[in-house]
């Protein structure tokens, strides 16, 4: 039997995000839109396309996804420097969590050796374990701010890796590997015939990137065939309930494993949830889409990093730059408090739900008294759940734990 370890955060979320009356800013996406709403934000004079949601025969449709959306897709990695990217590049799963495991179960083998930035997404390094594949993990750094530092894969390397696995913006930390330190990752791959995974499903909210630095590359924009980015419509385009994600490459062989093994699990993926991922990204709606995303994540962020500031006795933080989620690091009589019991004493006294950092993210070692947030759910929620949590640092927390 393959030894599958529990998915923390899944679980963790999948037992608590349902408590009565809960604040939700453990929630990881923009904050969510309907149909209508993406209607709403499209420029009229570019034609928003139209759904067909009545009069459609409900066929499995186009088995790797319909060629209209699978073209718009190509089009985000077009628009990022990756000008010959093309339909037959592109490969449509059920969310991210579809297209990372399709990529990990057709690539990676027992006995296969993967470097895998930490902390990330649990599935990232679990499901090669799982497969039987030695995983190091590329652990990351205060004094780095939290960006992989090239200069170790040297070290981490061995004769039988076959991957190197980057998130980018990173999850937890909303952190960001620059354009140098993805080129010097694709340098030390490209001799060793490496291949690079990048999970960039927080791509593109880069909102509060330094004024001199520029929003980092898809990694399928440095001139290396043997990469492979996943993203989805969850995260940056605030459409997670429609389940729809992919998987792009250049490279053909690469491609053909994973089609094959995709033939195994998923026939195709929802022909209406295709149509609604199809209006997100056209012209007419993608531009205002990722306006509103990239304008909440800047308001909520500076509510955010407000009160980190006023507590900053108790917290403290590397201020993320993109995608949607924040560490920080609560203290309680000059010690770190234990995430998981701080997590759940919060919630009982306050509503408020966060993840233990430790617990989902540091498998109980690392990242000690570190709280993932997400904060680009609704402004108002946000606000009512700062509030909540604020008024206990000041009431009760000193006498908690």
């Amino acid at each position: 039997m393959v030894h599958i370890s529990p998915f923390k955060v899944e679980e963790w979320m999948d037992r608590l995000e349902t408590t009565p009356g809960v604040l939700n800013i453990a929630e990881t996406c923009c904050e969510s839109v309907s149909v209508e709403d993406l209607y709403k934000l499209a420029d009229r004079d570019a034609c928003p396309p139209p759904l067909d949601l009545t009069s459609r025969k409900l066929t499995y449709g186009h088995i790797e996804g319909s060629p209209n959306t699978r073209q718009k897709i190509a089009n985000l990695y077009r628009d990022d420097g990756a000008p010959d990217l093309d339909v037959d590049n592109v490969l449509v799963t059920q969310g991210a969590i579809g297209a990372n495991f399709l990529t990990l179960y057709a690539l990676i083998s027992a006995g296969d050796h993967v470097i895998c930035v930490y902390p990330t997404y649990e599935q990232l390094y679990e499901v090669p374990m799982s497969i039987g594949a030695d995983v190091t993990l590329w652990r990351l750094e205060e004094k780095d701010s939290y960006i992989p530092n090239p200069t170790q894969l040297e070290s981490l390397v061995r004769d039988n890796t076959k991957m190197i696995i980057i998130n980018n913006p990173n999850n937890p930390f909303g952190t960001t590997i620059p354009r140098g330190s993805l080129t010097q990752i694709i340098d030390f791959a490209r001799p060793r015939g490496l291949i690079v995974m990048a999970d960039e499903v927080y791509r593109p909210l880069f909102h509060s990137l330094p004024e001199h630095e520029r929003s980092p590359p898809s990694i399928l924009s440095l001139g290396y065939d043997k990469t492979i980015s996943t993203s989805s419509m969850s995260k940056a385009w605030s459409l997670a309930g429609i389940r729809f994600g992919w998987i792009a490459t250049r490279d053909e062989e690469i491609m053909t494993a994973i089609k094959s093994a995709r033939n195994y699990t998923t026939i195709s993926v929802s022909q209406l949830d295709d149509q609604i991922a199809g209006l997100a990204l056209s012209a007419a709606v993608r531009p205002s889409l990722l306006r509103r995303n990239i304008e909440l994540a800047q308001t909520n962020l500076a509510l955010l990093e407000a009160f980190v500031h006023k507590y900053s006795e108790i917290c403290s933080w590397t201020k993320p730059a993109a995608g949607t989620t924040a560490m920080i690091r609560f203290e309680r009589r000059g010690q770190s408090v234990k995430d998981d019991e701080f997590c759940l004493e919060v919630l009982e006294k306050t509503r408020v739900l966060v993840m233990p950092g430790s617990t989902c993210f540091g498998g109980g070692e690392y990242f000690e008294g570190y709280m993932r947030f997400g904060y680009v759910s609704s402004t108002k929620v946000l606000k009512e759940a700062l509030d909540a949590l604020g008024h206990y640092l000041e009431n009760g927390f000193a006498h908690g734990g």
